[in-house]
């Protein structure tokens, strides 16, 4: 029965991406789904990209209840110490130094090249990589390196983060005896859109920033396969997630109106950023690797026939960041 509840649920927005989706799925995870015990990542070390507010911070905080250390990816060392501030509050005993700030703008790709430098000297070894830095541009522009924003941010900054640190990421592997995990936060809104591998840079068609920011999920869902396999001999997994509906400064600042009609039931960050949680500490044997995943369930990556991509479009889609990325 619950089982049941939780497909209907997952085919209606309303309440299945809400906080009631959220409440009624909880009452069935049990066993492997079941709340990791504390200290699950004891020993372990974690690294969350836009971990200044939101999702971000509210995965550092779950991350840290754990046991983890977590470096905290934002742009800005004030943003870093405020959050750093808020979830040492949150997590009794935790200290500070369990919370290093880490300074990287991801879709500045020479930053990022910089910055996984920088940290694979620094850190021996990594077990937990969660990209969740976001945004949703009011209209189109680019980063220094004329790339269009939504892309750089959700899609070449993350992907080359991760190879770049795909050896420390092993190390960890190596480390601890079981796998490295890289968890990408997507977005529910990528089932309307199919993968543009055309047209990445958003340039041939009207722009709109709610239809950049599905796009660019669409291709983290993609690219979340691509690194599923290509990652999987070092002992490396990768997981994509939607958080469903939550109150944060990117929904609260970027649609106004939604937040107005819907506000009332939008999840917590902490209920949002759940399933990254659970996913950085669930057996194994649970959760495979290359999946897309909301409320601890893996879920279809598709349900209209008119996103589907072909694998020649996968390909295409791969060509034009490796070369994008270099």
């Amino acid at each position: 029965m619950l089982t049941a509840l939780d497909t209907v649920l997952d085919r209606t927005l309303v309440p299945g991406y809400s906080k009631l989706g959220y409440l009624l799925r909880r009452r069935g995870w049990t066993g492997d789904r079941a709340d990791p015990p504390r200290g699950a990542l004891a020993g372990r070390t974690a690294l969350v990209t836009g971990a200044g507010s939101g999702l971000g911070e509210a995965a550092a905080t779950g991350l840290a209840r754990l046991g983890a250390t977590v470096h905290l990816l934002v742009r800005s060392m004030d943003k870093g110490r405020a959050a750093q501030d808020r979830i040492a509050d949150a997590v009794p005993g935790l200290s500070r130094e369990r919370l290093p700030i880490q300074i990287c703008d991801v879709g500045e790709l020479a930053q990022v090249r910089a910055f996984a430098t920088r940290f694979a000297t620094e850190t021996d070894a990594l077990d937990v990589l969660v990209h969740n830095a976001g945004l949703m541009p009011e209209q189109r522009s680019e980063t220094s390196e004329g790339n269009e924003l939504a892309l750089a941010v959700h899609v070449l900054g993350p992907l080359l983060l991760t190879r770049l640190l795909a050896d420390t990421l092993a190390t960890g592997a190596e480390r601890s005896g079981t796998d490295s995990r890289v968890i990408i936060v997507s977005s529910g809104g990528m089932y309307a859109q199919p993968l543009h591998d055309d047209d990445l840079q958003f340039t041939r068609r009207d722009y709109g920033g709610t239809a950049a920011y599905a796009r660019t999920k669409r291709m983290q869902v993609v690219a979340t396969g691509l690194l599923a396999d290509e990652l999987a001999p070092r002992g490396v997994t990768v997981h994509a997630l939607h958080p469903g509906w939550a109150a944060t400064p990117g929904v609260t600042g970027s649609l106004p109106l939604f937040d107005r009609i819907v506000g009332p039931v939008l999840r917590t960050p902490a209920q949002g950023a759940d399933t990254a949680v659970w996913l950085a500490a669930a057996p194994s044997s649970a959760i495979g690797t290359g999946r897309f995943w909301h409320d601890r369930t893996p879920r279809p990556t598709h349900y209209l026939s008119r996103t589907r991509e072909t694998a020649g479009q996968r390909e295409r889609f791969r060509a034009e960041v490796d070369r994008l990325t270099r």
